[in-house]
């Protein structure tokens, strides 16, 4: 079993919402995405998927964009972004899934003896910009189903821990934040998130910190190739 990740797909949802608007090299790029998936990926392997996955504002209305994703091998675990208004409450929305797909919502789950687990995050405060009183309020809220969901995780036990995030826990130079410290409290293995497209890319830490290895997926951001985790 092997672990990949790869976000932001951004599908239409119901509706013609193209993606090239954003540069050419969004053109048809779901296509590009399951080419690449195809070749890399069995049904053996777990596909992480964090967040931004439809254009929907309905469940019904992101059925065909979950259904294609289903199509393609492996088990995929999703997270839900910023962008994910379809996402209903847990219940129904596990109701209305494939069999090959699952959700992590503050919660965990254990595969293969591998342990994923995840919130959707937040913007957080910086020396250069405060958050207001709504983003504070909701930069707690996500401080506190991390830890949650950590909580979940150390239950389940297993060989390592995956997080999955959908906003940066941390930006490129590597100062840390509310985020990464609960990350290191918990001795997480890997983190993997999305959120960053275009030249915000370049914001977005990558590599090993504190002994987490910080993975940037958002789809652009790998080529539209999901990427190798472990």
């Amino acid at each position: 079993m092997s672990v990949f990740a790869i976000g932001d797909l951004h599908l239409p949802g119901h509706e013609q919402k193209p993606m090239d608007v954003f540069g050419s090299h969004w053109d048809r790029h779901f296509e590009t995405i399951s080419e690449h998936w195809r070749a890399a990926i069995t049904d053996e392997d777990v596909v992480l998927i964090p967040g931004d996955i439809s254009w929907a504002m309905q469940l019904s209305q992101a059925a065909d964009d979950l259904n294609a994703i289903a199509c393609l091998p492996g088990t995929k675990l999703l997270l839900r972004g910023n962008h994910d208004y379809w996402w209903s409450s847990l219940s129904k929305l596990r109701a209305a899934l494939p069999p090959s797909m699952h959700v992590i919502q503050n919660d965990a789950m254990c595969i293969g003896g591998h342990v994923f687990c995840g919130t959707r995050g937040w913007n957080f405060p910086t020396p250069q910009q405060a958050l207001d009183g709504q983003d504070e309020k909701v930069y707690r809220r996500e401080l506190m189903r991390l830890r949650m969901s950590l909580d979940q995780a150390r239950k389940l036990g297993g060989e390592d821990v995956t997080v999955m995030l959908h906003f940066p826990p941390l930006f490129a130079d590597g100062v840390g934040t509310a985020f990464t410290e609960i990350l290191e409290e918990y001795q997480v293995d890997h983190v993997v998130y999305g959120h960053l497209h275009g030249l915000g890319i370049k914001i977005g830490f990558e590599g090993e910190r504190e002994g987490i290895q910080y993975h940037l997926v958002s789809c652009d951001a790998l080529g539209f190739h999901p990427k190798k985790i472990f």
